[in-house]
């Protein structure tokens, strides 16, 4: 979809990031530039520099906003479930999978060791509110006198089993196994992680 773009003054930024996801959701990582990001968004090949400076600061950006729908996704399955909290916990999982696959480019510039400016205030932020947003998952299930290593070890855990498993599906390692469109009918039942 290339063409112009409809966009009020003021909304450039949005039109490129929005350019720049679909580009990586799209075609692909190797395929993301300002110039293409440009030419998506139907604007001068200049005008992605003025907001993002160059390609690192262009991919820091798409994270950032990544990692914001990210969370807003998992807080959607969330809100949908019943108030259980093992049953919110496999919901975020479901919305782990769905965030991916809808966004399979974005998910892997977020995750996949990009050159990004892990400085940036609003990567930092949006990258910590998702580990915050895991914290706040995995808080039912510590004991009241856990500490910080037990925190974080089952953060870990519940993290690495579903991004394990994401990590599978778009690498197309379980589809042979009969695994549903929307990639939910194997995803590991993460509440035996926290019995």
């Amino acid at each position: 979809m290339t063409g112009k773009r409809d966009y009020h003054h003021g909304n450039l930024k949005e039109a490129l990031i929005d350019a720049g996801i679909e580009i990586l959701d799209e075609v692909g990582w190797d395929a993301l530039s300002l110039r293409a990001c440009a030419a998506r968004a139907g604007v001068s090949h200049a005008a992605p520099a003025h907001h993002f400076g160059n390609v690192k600061g262009l991919q820091t950006a798409l994270a950032a906003v990544g990692f914001t729908r990210f969370r807003e996704t998992l807080s959607e399955f969330q809100d949908a479930a019943e108030p259980d909290p093992k049953i919110r916990l496999q919901a975020a999982g479901a919305g782990y999978v769905t965030f991916a696959l809808r966004h399979p480019g974005l998910f892997k510039l977020m995750f996949g060791g990009a050159d990004l400016d892990y400085e940036n205030e609003d990567y930092r932020e949006a990258s910590q509110g998702a580990f915050a947003q895991l914290g706040e998952i995995a808080a039912p299930f510590l004991a009241p006198e856990s500490g910080p290593e037990e925190d974080y070890r089952l953060r870990v855990t519940i993290w690495s089993a579903v991004h394990g498993y994401t990590h599978l599906l778009l690498a197309g390692k379980l589809w042979e196994m009969s695994v549903s469109d929307d990639g939910l009918s194997h995803l590991p039942d993460l509440t035996k992680l926290v019995s």
